[in-house]
């Protein structure tokens, strides 16, 4: 039997961004993905089409992504997540990865309630959630707010984005943090694509 080459991971980027900023975030995520060497969908959640559902149904990981607003994922996320009721229903996400980022005006904002809503619902769709993945940041006091999760996130990046600030005021650490969750997700599954075609060459 001759060697083939695994084919590259497919990652799906779902988000929706209310004022701009959880989009700059987006765009880091897809940005990370890509460079790690994956093929990346970007889907706006409030303006899914068909075919970028199909492109979520084909995808070997799905990066969730929303703004935490009053305490949680917001309203355009969540009419999303509710309309996958069905794909829940036929189990098309099992063994996917999933991940999750989220960015609130304040340094905490709960963002933790977003992460963990987002986790919750890879799992009802018995997905496999990859953490972010790096130690906290900014936390002695010879660290930085410049450093890489500096607001000391494990289950996924969050982000801190001034109220009144525009979408140049997205932190650059923030930005780089959400770079690194996106490879992160495309080298695990890069490995779990590998793996599987491997598999698949053996039977």
């Amino acid at each position: 039997m001759s060697e083939q080459t695994a084919p590259r991971p497919t990652v799906s980027v779902a988000y929706h961004s209310g004022y701009g900023h959880t989009a700059v975030l987006a765009e880091a995520v897809r940005r990370g993905a890509s460079d790690a060497g994956a093929d990346v969908t970007f889907v706006d959640v409030t303006t899914i089409t068909d075919e970028q559902w199909h492109r979520l149904d084909a995808a070997d990981a799905i990066i969730f992504g929303s703004p935490t607003y009053m305490g949680g994922a917001s309203a355009g996320f969540h009419t999303f997540a509710e309309a996958t009721s069905g794909r829940w229903a036929e189990g098309r996400w099992a063994d996917k990865l999933a991940a999750g980022f989220t960015n609130s005006a304040s340094k905490s904002g709960d963002k933790n309630n977003t992460l963990t809503f987002f986790a919750a619902f890879a799992a009802q769709h018995r997905m496999l959630w990859v953490s972010l993945g790096l130690a906290p940041g900014w936390n002695s006091s010879s660290a930085s707010e410049h450093d890489l999760n500096r607001l000391g996130y494990w289950g996924g990046a969050g982000a801190q984005t001034p109220l009144d600030g525009g979408v140049d005021t997205v932190h650059k650490a923030d930005i780089a943090t959400a770079e690194h969750l996106g490879a992160r997700v495309a080298r695990q599954a890069a490995l779990i694509s590998a793996g599987r075609h491997a598999l698949a060459g053996t039977v």
